[in-house]
């Protein structure tokens, strides 16, 4: 008859934890972990800030394009734009800033 060692269920069990272990760290800080998806979801709240207010900065600057094209021109948003850009008054206006 053969004795057992004692090693073999140890061994069995040390990498078992070893696993164990090396799994549940990657599965909450690894690539694709919990703090990571946390982290993604975050960015993509931000992100989608971000492009609501470049879609509504957008919708603005269409709107005062369409309103100096050829086929609709907004005389009063052009006075405006012009004087803005020259850095032009009247001599009977006032300017308050």
């Amino acid at each position: 008859m053969r004795k057992r060692s004692g090693f073999g269920p140890l061994v069995f069990f040390g990498i078992t934890f070893v696993l164990g272990a090396y799994f549940t760290f990657a599965a909450v800080q690894g690539s694709f972990g919990v703090f990571r998806r946390v982290q993604i979801e975050a960015e993509t709240a931000t992100l989608t800030l971000e492009r609501d207010r470049l879609r509504a900065e957008v919708a603005r600057m269409a709107n005062l394009t369409e309103r100096l094209s050829d086929r609709y021109l907004d005389l009063d948003l052009l006075d405006e734009r012009a004087r803005d850009v020259l850095g032009t008054i009247r001599a009977d206006e006032i300017v308050i800033r």
